[in-house]
């Protein structure tokens, strides 16, 4: 995270509150060699290196900080179908071919989810069920739009139109005037599920060392990575820093923007009245561009996530913010003392869409996840391990959707898309 000491960014997590007991993992001490190394460890860098691991390849991953300390361990934990633009719009982009494609391979990045959550017991409250809420009659019906396409395009019949008298058996605000409920969508403990994969890699044999940042990479015939204190010399090299690339690779780092958003969690409610908030226990998300989406923890508190920046600056009040937020759609919380606010970057694309590629002959890069990366992230370790081995056919797909550098050079994109995110946020209210 970036900031100050004390900001959101680097606040105690409800997450890390409830983590899994994870090994202290070693630093990065003098030279090594290796088939593959994974420069991050999220979910991206650590399902490549486990899906690398169990192919026999000698895998080491190099990471900053600890095991899901970025985006992975800090996020909103919500399972979603499906991308951040519609398919229809990938379809112009790509075609009908890869737009299919694309769209079986996110539903595919669920099922692998699901697999490794079951296959290496990861205990991490894996739960399905996801309910897009429309606060105005314009995102009815472009919640029926996204339903129709869904259904009709690709053969998904697991998402259903929820009406406005029937919305208040699943969450307990007038808030919304409908929405659509997705049983293929879910949500899980984000940190844990992280901890779990570092796990597994560690089982299949990768090595992996914490508190070595990063600080150089050589993307030519013979891959390299420099740290403080050592380096990693290697036939491939994969970059899995998302929002924390930062600028080892600008022409890279300049299709991505680390995005800043935040959540809280109330104490304790007991277990009947956070199930009289949200009964069926879905993760919720209304539809706003500036989103609001919340869910309940296995220990009966109320997880609320809100607001987003892309400033670098968490601003002032921030819990202050998200509980009136909170409580303009939950006012009977009013009571309900605020116990964690924490926050986080991920990484968005111009085009909303995530962003695969490759530097040189053998660096694989895969990152901007723009909001889907819980299950997509996982997929993308998987599709690069394939390419690694020599199938990257897979992963070509993804590389073909087009993306643009974000405008204004180093200098001026942020203040450009803090603009941009203002113009938005007056759209939301229309």
């Amino acid at each position: 995270m970036t900031g100050g000491a004390g900001t959101a960014a680097h606040a105690p997590s409800w997450y890390a509150a409830t983590a899994l007991s994870q090994p202290d993992h070693p630093r990065l001490e003098g030279d090594v060699s290796c088939d593959v190394c994974v420069v991050g460890a999220g979910y991206t860098g650590l399902s490549a290196a486990l899906h690398l691991a169990e192919r026999g390849y000698d895998v080491v991953v190099l990471e900053a900080e600890r095991v899901g300390w970025g985006a992975s361990g800090r996020n909103g934990g919500q399972i979603v179908t499906g991308y951040n633009k519609p398919m229809g719009t990938i379809e112009r982009w790509v075609g009908a071919e890869d737009a299919r494609r694309l769209w079986d391979m996110g539903e595919e990045a669920k099922r692998l989810l699901a697999d490794l959550v079951e296959r290496h017991g990861i205990d991490c409250d894996l739960r399905w069920g996801y309910l897009f809420a429309a606060l105005k009659d314009r995102q009815v019906r472009e919640l029926a739009g996204m339903r129709d396409e869904w259904a009709e395009g690709y053969g998904y019949d697991r998402s259903r139109l929820v009406g406005r008298d029937e919305m208040g058996s699943f969450v307990a605000t007038t808030k919304y005037v409908g929405g659509l409920l997705d049983h293929g969508g879910g949500q899980l403990h984000p940190l844990n599920y992280a901890i779990g994969l570092a796990r597994a890699a560690a089982a299949a044999g990768a090595r992996i060392f914490e508190g070595s940042r990063v600080e150089a990479v050589e993307t030519g015939t013979a891959p390299m990575a420099r740290t403080a204190r050592g380096s990693v010399r290697a036939r491939h090299l994969i970059l899995a820093g998302n929002a924390y690339l930062r600028g080892l690779v600008p022409s890279v780092a300049a299709k991505i923007m680390p995005a800043g958003t935040y959540l809280i969690a109330t104490e304790p409610l007991g277990e009947n009245r956070a199930k009289g908030l949200i009964p069926d226990a879905v993760a919720v998300a209304d539809v706003n561009v500036v989103l609001n989406y919340y869910r309940r923890s296995a220990d009966h508190r109320l997880l609320f996530g809100g607001g987003v920046s892309y400033s670098g600056f968490d601003g002032p009040g921030l819990r202050q913010r998200l509980r009136k937020t909170m409580l303009g759609i939950f006012p009977q919380l009013e009571d309900a003392r605020i116990d964690y606010c924490w926050g986080g970057h991920v990484a968005i694309t111009m085009d909303r869409t995530p962003h695969f590629g490759r530097v040189g002959p053998s660096t694989y890069f895969a990152h901007g996840y723009s909001g889907h990366g819980v299950a997509l992230a996982g997929l993308a370790g998987k599709l690069m391990a394939e390419a690694v081995a020599g199938t990257a056919e897979r992963f070509d797909v993804f590389a073909r959707l087009p993306h643009q550098s974000f405008p204004g050079g180093a200098l001026l994109r942020t203040p450009a898309l803090v603009l941009a995110m203002a113009w938005y946020r007056l759209r939301d209210l229309l």
